[in-house]
């Protein structure tokens, strides 16, 4: 987030519940969260499997909707959208970062970063994207001939270089070690860093929190806490 600038709502969620229902028996995924999210910060979403962490993203991404509440996104309502709308939403705004690549194996780094540039309406070259997230060297390798690191990291290219106003990661390291980890989360970092991208990281290891500047802890569909860090540690520097 820049120093002493006043913060912009971004997105502004109220009262979020999410009920699945599988056959006669309902669990509560989400339960009366509510949550801001503010332009050009770094957040991290900590808890454990079933806390409802994925299913927040989702729905901030447009990909689920919410059971109630209200979902706002620049004070306009995803809630209410139809489903042009939230292609539209999540094809100009919206990155997305999963655990895994989903690269096409047929085709170079550049030629999957070029899937995204080819359809956006102000994107970025392949090239930058890549060279963003040190990835300049391997242009025209194939996802076969790179480590799951610079996979990750095509990714994140791929996802960024639409410039996306939002960029949501859902366990982005949770198929890497712990040394490919930290070079996929120094990418993320400088991508919110240099580019100004809102950046929200679902995680269930409490060492990558020290990198955000707030940190969101969930259990059972709920926020617990919501901790802001003073001082942001270097992802170099994490130790998890």
């Amino acid at each position: 987030m820049i120093a002493n600038a006043p913060a912009k709502t971004i997105f502004k969620i109220q009262e979020i519940t999410k009920v699945y229902r599988m056959g006669e028996v309902e669990v509560k995924a989400l339960n009366s969260v509510n949550l801001n999210l503010y332009e050009g910060e770094l957040v991290v979403l900590l808890g454990p499997s079933g806390s409802g962490k994925s299913t927040l993203l989702n729905i901030i991404g447009g990909l689920d909707i919410p059971s109630s509440g209200e979902v706002l996104f620049r004070q306009r309502d995803l809630t209410r959208a139809n489903d042009r709308i939230l292609t539209r939403f999540r094809r100009e705004c919206v990155g997305f970062i999963f655990q895994f690549y989903n690269l096409i194996p047929s085709l170079t780094a550049r030629e999957n970063v070029a899937l995204v540039t080819e359809i956006a309406s102000n994107s970025m070259s392949p090239e930058q994207a890549l060279e963003l997230v040190g990835l300049e060297e391997r242009l025209n390798h194939f996802p076969s001939q790179m480590s799951g690191g610079e996979q990750q990291r095509v990714a994140i290219a791929r996802a960024i270089a639409k410039r996306p106003e939002v960029l949501l990661c859902d366990e982005p390291t949770g198929a890497l070690d712990f040394h490919t980890g930290k070079l996929v989360l120094s990418a993320l970092e400088r991508v919110n860093r240099e580019l100004g991208t809102t950046t929200a990281v679902i995680t269930h290891n409490a060492g990558i929190a020290a990198m955000a500047d707030r940190v969101i802890t969930m259990r059972s569909g709920e926020i617990k806490s919501i901790n802001c860090n003073k001082y942001k540690v270097n992802p170099d520097r994490l130790e998890w």
